[in-house]
């Protein structure tokens, strides 16, 4: 049974700093497919389509018939684990600093056997297991044997915590707390023991709904933020920059209409201001700060997550040019995740559809609710996940955009979806 993580003692200046190593990354482009369905938290393995060999690792031809039409399928990850061993010793730097280190090797149900990180409940051999992909430091996919049933803390284990970016204990600055879904956030950041929650909040001379109720909790702090702001966001980066452990980048501006039906450029201006230049400003200022932070012990820096809109991927023209703005936003993090991968920090992008918020009121169900969302990001950082599409609609255009983007584009071009 794992222990719960205790709290986290105040960092002594003098002791020796762990260094920021990453594990090893290099990665063929055939097992680039492991570590994109790692990335949404499903693990997958190369199937022939000729002779149904699952097969690992990956490769070009299937190791039975040596057919190319390979795909990659959906896994339970059920299996027998073989044997397990503890290393003691390494000459990888990555793995030098965090010993002792459990591997086993595991037979799948499916067929093949692999090598697997061990997470702490699971026994020695032979027992039953359930293998599941995680993405490591390095952004790349890693194979992790879990205990078929896991107990209260499984999440607090030292090893999966290196692989996940789990709120307990942690600092999070929140962009945006007048919003339902702000609030629902910090709510459910506090529910899953965040030490500490900054609530940014655009105009605090405003009396908002719902602000005085997070405020009152003990966890929360509400600070000034405007992304607008380019000295105000400066300001405060240099008040917590060094602090924060999670960004999640909530602020948006949202507002109906695409070209024809508004005259002029201001709205448009304003949801890029906040949507695309917004995320900007506030990568140049924390984005250093986070990577600087990236190996400061069991709760150093880990992880920034952008609230975008499965509208990024396909222009909805009903809502044109948010549309635009947060497909801009999408281009725009996929920088940050290129930039902040070598640090260790893991770029965490949502795309809900539409929000039950005040700019959906006339979209008709389903929609997705602000508790529904806070829990998805949540869940997003514990399972180390990169791409979270919550809710029905986003699940549902999702798999149409990847069917086919021309067919989605025509189909919204044409109904509004």
């Amino acid at each position: 049974m794992t222990m719960p993580l205790m709290r986290p003692k105040r960092k002594n200046p003098v002791l020796r700093t762990r260094q920021m190593n990453l594990p090893p990354w290099a990665r063929g482009r055939e097992a680039l497919g492991i570590t994109a369905a790692a990335a949404e938290g499903r693990f997958e393995l190369q199937v022939c389509e000729e002779c149904g060999t699952v097969q690992y690792p990956p490769r070009g031809a299937c190791k039975q018939c040596l057919s190319t039409d390979l795909r990659w399928r959906l896994q339970t990850g059920e299996g027998e684990l073989l044997s397990a061993t503890t290393l003691h010793h390494s000459n990888d730097l990555f793995f030098r600093e965090r010993l002792p280190w459990r591997l086993g090797m595991v037979k799948l149900d499916s067929g093949p056997s692999l090598m697997v990180h061990l997470h702490g409940e699971v026994g020695e051999a032979p027992q039953r297991v359930r293998v599941g992909a995680r993405l490591d430091r390095a952004g790349q996919a890693v194979l992790i044997g879990f205990p078929f049933e896991g107990s209260t803390h499984m999440a607090d284990d030292p090893m999966l915590r290196e692989m996940t970016s789990d709120p307990k204990f942690r600092k999070v600055l929140v962009t945006d707390g007048k919003t339902p879904t702000g609030q629902a956030l910090v709510r459910a950041l506090v529910k899953a023991g965040a030490d500490i929650v900054w609530v940014g909040h655009a105009e605090p001379w405003k009396q908002l709904g719902g602000l005085e109720d997070i405020r009152a909790l003990p966890q929360v702090t509400l600070v000034p933020l405007d992304l607008t702001n380019g000295r105000a966001v400066t300001e405060l980066a240099g008040e917590i920059g060094g602090k924060v452990d999670i960004v999640i980048n909530n602020a948006e501006v949202h507002r109906t209409f695409g070209i024809g039906a508004r005259r002029g450029t201001d709205v448009a201006k304003l949801e890029m201001d906040i949507n695309y230049f917004g995320l900007l400003r506030l990568a140049q200022e924390f984005g250093p700060a986070l990577k600087g932070r990236s190996a400061d012990g069991a709760t150093g820096a880990t992880a920034w997550v952008n609230l975008l809109s499965i509208y990024a991927l396909s222009n909805f023209p009903p809502h044109g040019t948010f549309s635009a703005s947060k497909a801009a936003a999408h281009s725009l993090a996929q920088c940050l995740r290129a930039e902040m991968r070598p640090a260790g920090i893991r770029v965490i992008n949502v795309f809900p559809g539409p929000i039950d918020d005040e700019w959906n009121q006339h979209m008709p169900p389903p929609k997705l609710g602000p508790d529904a969302l806070a829990s998805a990001i949540v869940k997003a950082l514990r399972d180390g996940v990169e791409d979270v599409y919550p809710g029905d609609v986003a699940q549902e255009w999702l798999q149409r955009w990847r069917d086919n983007p021309k067919v989605l584009e025509r189909e919204l071009a044409t109904n509004g979806g």
